[in-house]
């Protein structure tokens, strides 16, 4: 225990910070309708977004208690914070140096409000990480599978974890682990992902993850599409946006209001498929406009403030109880047994969101480290430091691509920036290579 000191004392507040978290905020704080859908007692596939959260909240539905999902999730990101100082202190790191690594996973604001919402991402970011955590750890093909399987699970949790399983065995190929962990990983990745694929098949005769990728990125051509410049087939025309590009809103916006073209087009497969085909066509009219409103959704990332004090966002701990709109509330309150609207209780909830405006790392000394992290590793040969930090990069880029930025999709890379940064700043790791000798094992004193 002397040994770990420094991460027991920064332990103690943070778990301090999850308990004002369940007391000032009970049962749990619900996100617009995805918390909804996620609670939904009709299990199925989900149609804007994978049901791998809403498996897991099958599970605990018989509990019926929001607030076991919410304790859970945070006890999950405080076993990953744990996890991850194991990994580092393995790496040689000081206690005070490991500890201060994971810092950013303990007492991060944001990662708290993640966790206390009925929403993915807290379950997401366990998953990632826990899976990189242990390819790095030691590559046997028992840690392959295990961390295939995570990142399979990622998958249909958010479908931007996919590429980190493609991302997971070039890693393995290239380090020359052999063949075993490598097909022991792509193997029990795609366990969940062809589960799942063939659950859609099943219930909507598509063999899929989604049915809204087309949708989304769709939704990201109209930051720059110009159907003068586009001249789409007829089919497609209905998809044309008619407002004037400095007018538009912001990209989600054309999925749900009802000004948007989108939902002119019946079938929901066949949407998709028109958007799909629409957004491809775009791109390639216009590929300095994509890039563009890419680029200027990328400059989010040097806003020092996440959100300003006077912004409206779901992105903050509530000062006010809302209830719960009616069309939705029997959903929310059949898993509760009861009223699930989010309480709002003083003085916890009040010290909550005062910690908020500070307790954060901002975005732009974030992104400093995550590009310095990749150049000190191709510098020192930290070759492991760059999974972690190659998937940070994967996280942080594609949403801009795909969709749009939001703050929300940052925060899972903030674990894996810190894993990167102590892996770097680390010792070696054992030479890979099937044949390679194995390291001594330090002798024990005494």
């Amino acid at each position: 225990m002397v040994a770990h000191r420094a991460l027991v004392i920064a332990m103690l507040p943070a778990i301090g910070l999850r308990v004002l978290a369940v007391l000032g905020f009970p049962p749990a704080i619900l996100f617009y309708g995805d918390s909804f859908a996620f609670l939904s007692e009709e299990l199925k596939p989900g149609t804007t977004r994978p049901s791998g959260y809403s498996l897991l909240l099958a599970l605990l539905r018989p509990a019926h208690s929001l607030t076991l999902v919410t304790v859970l999730q945070h006890l999950l990101v405080l076993g990953l914070a744990v996890a991850i100082y194991a990994l580092l202190r393995r790496r040689g790191l000081p206690g005070w140096g490991a500890t201060l690594l994971v810092t950013p996973l303990l007492y991060d604001e944001f990662l708290i409000l993640l966790e206390h919402m009925i929403m993915a991402d807290a379950v997401f970011i366990v998953l990632v990480t826990a899976a990189v955590v242990l390819l790095v750890w030691r590559v046997t093909p028992a840690t392959a599978a295990t961390g295939g399987m995570l990142l399979g699970l990622a998958g249909i949790t958010r479908t931007v974890g996919l590429p980190l399983l493609i991302l997971a065995a070039a890693y393995l190929l290239v380090r020359r682990y052999g063949w075993r962990p490598l097909v022991a990983l792509l193997l029990a990745g795609a366990i969940p992902l062809g589960a799942y694929a063939t659950w859609m098949k099943v219930e909507k005769d598509k063999f899929a993850l989604t049915e809204a990728d087309g949708n989304f990125l769709w939704s990201r051509t109209m930051s720059f599409a110009d159907c003068d410049v586009i001249k789409p087939p007829e089919r497609l025309a209905v998809l044309c946006p008619d407002m004037p590009v400095g007018q538009r809103p912001y990209p989600p916006h054309w999925l749900w209001e009802d000004f948007s073209p989108l939902l002119k087009v019946p079938g929901t497969a066949h949407r998709n498929e028109l958007a799909g085909e629409f957004a491809r066509e775009a791109i390639l009219a216009q590929p300095g406009g994509y890039l563009g409103a890419v680029a200027t959704d990328l400059t989010q990332l040097l806003r020092w403030e996440r959100t300003a004090a006077d912004e409206k966002t779901p992105y903050k701990f509530p000062s006010s109880e809302r209830p719960i709109n009616e069309s939705v509330r029997g959903v929310a309150e059949s898993y509760e047994a009861g009223p699930a609207a989010t309480r709002v209780v003083e003085p916890f909830a009040g010290w909550l969101r005062a910690y908020q405006r500070f307790g954060y790392v901002p975005f732009p000394l974030l992104t400093l480290a995550l590009v310095g992290v990749l150049a000190a590793a191709l510098v020192r040969r930290r070759w492991e430091a760059l999974l972690p930090g190659l998937a940070a990069l994967a996280l942080v880029a594609s949403p801009p691509f795909l969709a749009a930025f939001d703050v929300r999709y940052v925060i899972p890379a903030i674990p894996l920036i810190c894993l990167a940064a102590g892996l770097t700043l680390g010792g070696r790791a054992p030479r890979a290579g099937r044949h390679a000798a194995r390291e001594p094992e330090p002798a024990e004193v005494g």
